[in-house]
């Protein structure tokens, strides 16, 4: 019997969105896009922070679109009355978004996250902390980061001491730390286990498949081809539960992390038989 795991399944993608380059850039062409693309064309139901499914009886609600973080502008350290309601104000403005973002985790069954070391993202870190509360899988993307640019203007500024120095001081107090092998967190390790942890998306196989646009995320697994690419992994799961490394027998054993319940409106087993009354016997 042929399985389609992923058929029905709830899926959540976890990510920076505040502190990118561009939320322009990442709304339109962010990898959100293309892993969603790749998710639906299976069955699956993806449930996507730039896209939030409506609310009913609650119009809008907590929808996020690029200029949702200019909340914060009225942010202030103030202390007193004035200070509490500049930060009340800001604290209920985003509320409702961090609300249906967590109800999303929450009603996922697992959740994609990708989680680059060079950009700042509390929202990311929240959202998968709840999900392996509840002990549902998280599949961890943790690209390459270098900076290319960098190393160009060091070359370019190598007979200029001043302008060296000045740049080696900005890197410092950025900081600026390339990652070349995406190593993640100590933290998320323990966190998540040793499964489910990715260095790319592998899209380049998928490209012509759905028609993508290149995208400099194109570039970087160009560049730096992903050992172990998402994609791949998610078009296994539609026919195969994914096992996990036991250090203990040292084998792989059943992950139960991974509950994708058959939602189809059947029982999952016939219920028992009614034993028989004394007057059947």
């Amino acid at each position: 019997m042929k399985h389609h795991f992923l058929r029905g399944a709830r899926v959540y993608l976890s990510g920076p969105m505040d502190f990118v380059a561009s939320r322009a850039d990442e709304k339109k062409l962010g990898w959100r896009n293309r892993v969603g693309d790749f998710l639906r064309s299976m069955g699956a139901i993806v449930f996507d922070p730039w896209f939030k499914p409506s609310v009913r009886g609650l119009h809008e609600y907590g929808l996020e679109d690029i200029k949702s973080v200019d909340a914060r502008e009225t942010w202030s350290f103030e202390p007193g009355q004035r200070g509490d309601e500049a930060r009340a104000a800001c604290a209920e403005k985003f509320w409702e978004t961090l609300h249906i973002d967590l109800r999303m985790v929450d009603t996922s069954d697992f959740t994609i996250a990708y989680v680059p070391t060079n950009i700042y993202s509390v929202g990311t870190v929240h959202e998968i902390v709840l999900a392996r509360q509840q002990l549902k899988p998280v599949l961890f993307v943790s690209p390459p980061v270098i900076f290319p640019a960098l190393d160009k203007m060091r070359e370019h500024l190598s007979g200029d001491p001043a302008g060296l120095a000045l740049l080696e001081k900005l890197a410092a107090e950025v900081p600026i730390k390339p990652n070349p092998r995406g190593i993640p967190s100590l933290w998320y390790m323990p966190l998540l286990g040793g499964g489910g942890f990715f260095d790319g998306f592998g899209f380049a196989n998928y490209a012509e498949r759905f028609q993508w646009l290149p995208t400099p995320a194109d570039d970087l697994e160009q560049r730096h081809p992903p050992q172990n690419p998402l994609l791949p992994f998610l078009e296994k799961l539609a026919s195969e539960i994914p096992r996990r490394w036991d250090s203990r027998t040292r084998q792989y054993v059943t992950n139960d992390d991974w509950l994708l319940w058959e939602l189809d409106g059947t029982p999952r087993t016939e219920p028992p038989e009614k034993p028989p009354t004394v007057s059947e016997k």
